[in-house]
């Protein structure tokens, strides 16, 4: 058990091919061109294509009035809109997981469904190509008055679900509505000289699929042109309203931005498309601003399951180091951007510590908010909980049940990239894909346990009948930030501590060691990647191993929510301990000794999930005896993987455990009058 000092403080899902961009580091390979074959991914993968699927359909469809309003518009009769302003958003969120789902799962029935849809959606549409069911059917007067209308955000929806289900299917009848959406937007607003920004940020990054799969520069101009209108003043007067130039990430202008602000999905998604602009156009001034927000969301202001967002009275972001365990926000959605953001952040720099984060958040945070069954969903994902917290079928405002199984579907887009020297291993899956390098057809295969287990085996196959020195390429393997000792993210270290403590860690030599067809080689470290540099032949096999042993995590001294606290972490999943496994309470648990303290891995089964849960024995407080005030014992102690928890109805959680007897909360029930904490 390793001692480790944590300070708690895009998604690509279109399929399009597209060469590496001189920005870029490396390009990652889509999902489509993905097989993953392992006991931990693929069952979440198959279950959002047989449960999560049906359930997004009968709520979308049944159970609310999202797709009956396309439908009122079509008709034209003066029916009345029903629901949320942004409600059209959720119908192309769950479009563009079910072209995910096709992709995987080949459905003719879910095809079918999709393309009925599509035919509601394109009905809908105006002449002049404007799409929104919500001032159509109100006052059409009122469009493009009002920036929080969310109008552009729900484009940004359609944009991606459309680029997505041509891709998957080639129907380009939902591509042909959002290119005339687009151009609608691009008349009004940058060719007409307006002034705008987009209050709820997701266009962005949804222009430049868009240019991606259209080769029109006009798409691209677009997205620029909204992250230029940011941080100018005059465009919204702010007044009286709650709304502020924080909220929005307004205050400054998109490159001049060094903080992180507001609401945590807005701004996901505005970094996420800023990225993926510079990608495009060699703007560097992006880069350098999105590093030092970067800085201060991951070493300030993220929890350690990766989520980020702490307040809900803004969804978003209060002040540094605010980082609450009960009052969490954690918005899934929010999770879900931090995989977006940090792989356009990886793709650039080619750089470890964004994967680092990526897995950290896509692990934990991010799959807390789909339940085991693939039918209930968390929107928010607390690290503390009394039992008042359990996952639900739907929510008014349903962003994350869409979100959440796009990203699932899609999984398979962060696990291997390829550049113009090499390959790149990211994420560690049992999986296989097949990689142009130099102009020659690679095939790569994984076999792994991974989260569970630490051991990798690669099967690197280029063409067998290549000559000596035709197939020379390197291929990059990550290093798993808490695989060398410490977990790089968080805010315990300053970026010049991090950096100082990785370059020791690589001067030290690596802690993993690599095997090429059973022989120990060298390998060099470059930004976090292991690189082997050699002429492959058919038939090299690659094995490493990366030990998980489990840690304990202090958090900052500036985190006022986890003084004398610990956390556990195993691999790159965060472990929590909750009251169905621990029918004595988790709540009066005191982890007095945790440097001393041994955790043992033990297989575990929570509903269907096979899990590896670590079981200690630690003291526990409850009401003395015979005049005694408390009594501490010892007793077993299961901890489980967090994205786990409340599977099992609704019970007591917690992730960060006391150290002292003074964070103890011990239920003295009519024993004695004052209860509550010692």
């Amino acid at each position: 058990m390793r001692k480790i000092f944590f300070a708690c403080t895009l998604f690509v899902f279109g399929i399009n091919a597209n060469s590496q961009s001189p920005l870029e580091k490396f390009e990652f390979i889509n999902f489509s061109k993905v097989n993953i074959t392992d006991n931990f991914w693929k069952p979440k993968i198959d279950k959002v294509a047989t449960v999560t699927m049906k359930a997004c359909i009968y709520q979308t469809e049944v159970k609310t009035p999202r797709i009956r309003n396309f439908e009122k518009v079509a008709r034209n009769k003066g029916e009345k809109f029903e629901g949320l302003v942004y409600d059209d958003s959720d119908v192309y969120k769950a479009l563009e997981a079910m072209a995910y789902s096709l992709k995987t799962h080949p459905d003719s029935a879910l095809e079918a469904k999709a393309d009925d849809w599509i035919d509601k959606i394109a009905a809908a549409q105006l002449p002049d190509g404007y799409l929104d069911t919500y001032f159509t059917l109100t006052d059409i007067k009122k469009r493009w008055a009002n920036i929080e209308a969310h109008e552009d955000y729900n484009a940004g929806h359609l944009i991606e679900a459309a680029v997505a289900y041509y891709n998957v299917t080639g129907k380009r009848k939902l591509l042909d509505v959002a290119i005339r959406f687009a151009n609608h937007i691009d008349s009004t607003f940058r060719l007409g000289n307006k002034k705008w920004f987009s209050g709820h940020e997701e266009i962005e990054l949804a222009l430049v699929k868009l240019y991606k799969v259209t080769n029109d520069s006009r798409y691209l101009k677009l997205a620029d042109w909204y992250l230029q209108q940011r941080g100018k003043g005059g465009i919204y007067t702010y007044g009286k309203t709650w709304f502020t130039p924080a909220y929005w990430q307004d205050i400054k202008t998109v490159k001049d931005q060094t903080e992180i602000t507001g609401h945590a999905v807005r701004a996901m998604y505005l970094y996420t498309g800023a990225a993926d602009v510079a990608a495009q156009n060699g703007d560097a001034g992006y880069m350098q601003a999105m590093e030092k927000v970067w800085q201060d969301v991951v070493y300030r202001n993220m929890y350690i399951t990766g989520g980020i967002g702490s307040a809900g009275d803004n969804e978003g972001f209060s002040k540094d180091y605010d980082l609450p365990n009960e009052e969490a926000y954690c918005e899934t959605c929010a999770s879900v951007g931090m995989v977006l953001w940090n792989q356009r952040m990886c793709q650039l720099t080619g750089d470890s510590k964004y994967i680092d984060v990526l897995e950290r958040s896509l692990y934990n945070g991010a799959l807390d908010g789909l339940s085991l069954s693939g039918d209930h969903f968390f929107y928010d994902n607390v690290l503390a909980s009394n039992g008042q917290h359990q996952r639900r079928e739907w929510f008014g405002t349903a962003c994350c049940p869409a979100n959440i199984a796009r990203l699932v579907t899609s999984v398979g887009n962060y696990i291997y990239g390829k550049s113009k020297d090499g390959i790149w291993v990211n994420l560690f899956a049992g999986s296989n894909t097949s990689l142009n390098i130099q102009g020659k057809e690679v095939s790569v295969k994984m076999e792994t346990r991974y989260p569970w287990d630490g051991k990798v085996k690669l099967n690197i196959d280029p063409p067998g009948n290549s000559k000596i020195g035709n197939n020379r390429f390197k291929l990059y393997i990550r290093i798993p930030g808490w695989s060398i000792g410490q977990t790089n993210t968080g805010g315990l270290y300053t970026m010049a501590h991090y950096e100082a403590g990785r370059e020791k860690k690589y001067s030290d030599g690596l802690n993993t060691v690599f095997f090429i067809n059973g022989k120990a080689v060298d390998a060099k470290q470059e930004n976090g990647y292991a690189v082997l540099d050699r002429d492959w032949k058919k038939g090299d096999v690659v094995e490493f191993n990366f030990e998980m042993d489990a840690q304990i995590i202090h958090a900052n001294s500036n985190v006022k929510s986890n003084q004398d606290r610990i956390a556990i972490q195993r691999g790159p999943i965060v472990y929590c301990v909750e009251g169905a496994d621990n029918k004595e309470g988790v709540w009066n648990l005191i982890f007095s000794d945790p440097e001393n303290t041994g955790l043992s891995p033990v297989e575990h089964a929570i509903l269907d999930e096979k899990v590896i849960a670590l079981q200690t024995e630690i003291s526990s407080a409850s009401p003395g005896r015979q005049g005694e005030r408390i009594e501490i014992n010892k007793r077993r102690v299961i901890a489980i993987p967090y994205y786990c928890w409340a599977n099992r109805g609704a019970n007591d959680m917690q992730v960060w455990l006391p150290t002292r007897i003074k964070e103890v909360k011990i239920n003295y029930s009519s024993k004695y009058e004052d209860g509550g904490n010692y």
